[in-house]
């Protein structure tokens, strides 16, 4: 349902490079934070997201362009804040904990 109002709202063709919306009940919580983390920079070809999943946990790295880290991050850390509350959350109906690490490259 989110998935079709976000490409409804945006469109779901020619979104600027961003990966399209995971489906409402995958587990894809990095191609969700690839998703969010395009929407926020300004180059978000230069977006790219790495993943360690274990039974317990997943720890999920954000490496961009070094000018768009300040973006991610947000002032205070508020976004970066966001991020990992919502995806510590959705891991959370798997049992697991998560992590969410912006990297320098």
């Amino acid at each position: 349902m989110i998935g079709k109002l976000f490409n409804k709202i945006f469109g779901s063709e020619g979104n600027g490079g961003m990966p399209a919306l995971p489906a409402p009940g995958d587990s894809d919580l990095p191609g969700f934070v690839e998703y969010v983390t395009c929407g926020l920079v300004d180059n978000p070809d230069e977006v790219s997201v790495d993943s360690h999943d274990s039974d317990a946990a997943i720890e999920i790295s954000i490496y961009c362009d070094k000018d768009d880290i300040g973006k991610i991050i947000g002032r205070n850390g508020k976004t970066i804040a966001a991020i990992r509350s919502l995806v510590q959350g959705a891991a959370m109906r798997s049992n697991k904990k998560a992590s969410v690490e912006v990297a320098n490259q």
